[in-house]
């Protein structure tokens, strides 16, 4: 299978050229990215548990689901699509906002991400595809908050650095 190329962007999310994933994280180069919470009515976080045979954060806890755009993919397009692949179902999702981290990987991989964080509402059970997703659970957003404090090292460092922005955006916007 060949790799997929990430979409490189600038401070102002202006497409500059493509690069394979894996080159891309060596390399810490600045590129496009999503992060989905996905919420029930009780307004708990459905959070995932990456696939054990991951290349990098395998087994750590981590949003509903998070990858890169598609050349020609809007954010919305991305969203969906790889919330279907990995958590097995569909529901309309909103950007909320969007912002750049830098997060070094043990293994000696860079997050290097203009991340664009989008929100979806979903009641029921994921149908998880287990080459992506090892288990799922809901968590109120509070008890995310108090266990990322508690355990942090149970949970991805993207994951720590993006809920921080979530948690602080639903604070200064009721949504």
């Amino acid at each position: 299978m060949e790799e997929e190329n990430v979409i490189l962007v600038n401070q102002n999310d202006e497409q500059i050229g493509l690069m394979p994933k894996m080159e891309a994280h060596e390399k810490a180069v600045l590129h496009r990215a999503f992060s989905v919470f996905v919420l029930n009515e009780k307004n708990e976080i459905m959070l995932q548990q990456r696939a054990s045979h991951k290349y990098h954060s395998p087994l750590l806890w981590t949003n509903t689901c998070c990858s890169h755009q598609r050349d020609g993919e809007t954010n919305i397009q991305a969203g969906t699509r790889r919330l279907f692949e990995e958590m097995g179902f569909e529901t309309s999702l909103k950007e909320l906002f969007h912002f750049i981290y830098k997060a070094p990987f043990d293994n000696g991989l860079t997050e290097h991400e203009l991340d664009h964080v989008m929100i979806g509402y979903y009641n029921d059970e994921p149908k998880i595809n287990p080459d992506e997703v090892e288990n799922w659970k809901w968590m109120s957003i509070e008890s995310v908050a108090k266990d990322i404090q508690l355990h942090p090292e149970i949970y991805t460092v993207w994951f720590k650095i993006i809920f921080d922005e979530f948690y602080h955006y639903l604070e200064d916007h009721k949504i």
